[in-house]
């Protein structure tokens, strides 16, 4: 194994550990309209590609389902999604503030498109994470589950995914090139 693989592997398995915490954090704490568990996936798409951003997601998920079960696997698909997204929109490490915000709303379309029916098929619409709230309100407010659920979501998506990207490229512009082996990563 070379340097420069075992570099990304390294940022891979540290990335896989930040998404699990603050998975894990955000949920225990059922914050509204925030997730913050594809931040380290989102830093290696940008970093890496989408290939090292989807094992990212896929790793995540297994360690997810075997401490918590079932209910979080099924979403590897809005993560592998993330992960494209991001590899796609960071082509060559760049991923500056202006393109992290631009990808934040791409993903706050994608992610609810893919998690929604997740959520319908498998849990009736609720997780127990905290866009269960909006939810949950919009449903005693006489939506129908389906419109409540989705709208729940893409708010919930709106906020995290924005927050996530513009997290990472903050933290990435903090980073010297070198660290990560790549070169430009902040061009626009």
């Amino acid at each position: 194994m070379n340097r420069n693989t075992s570099r990304i592997l390294v940022f891979g398995a540290l990335a896989i550990a930040v998404n699990v915490v603050l998975g894990i954090v955000v949920a225990g704490l059922k914050i509204p309209l925030l997730f913050l568990d594809t931040m380290g996936t989102i830093f290696m798409a940008a970093c890496f590609g989408p290939l090292w951003g989807i094992a990212v997601a896929i790793g995540t998920h297994l360690l997810m389902g075997i401490l918590y079960g079932f209910t979080a696997f099924p979403f590897v698909l809005v993560s592998i999604a993330t992960a494209i997204v991001v590899g796609l929109m960071a082509r060559n490490g760049k991923f500056g503030l202006k393109k992290a915000i631009v990808t934040g709303l791409i993903l706050a379309a994608v992610s609810p498109l893919i998690g929604t029916p997740i959520r319908m098929i498998l849990f009736g619409g609720f997780t127990g994470s905290g866009a269960d709230i909006m939810i949950a309100a919009m449903r005693a407010a006489g939506a129908e589950i389906f419109t409540s659920t989705f709208i729940g979501v893409v708010v919930s998506n709106f906020v995290d995914k924005i927050i996530s990207c513009v997290l990472v490229s903050l933290v990435l512009s903090k980073i010297p090139a070198r660290t990560l082996g790549i070169n430009n990563r902040h061009a626009q």
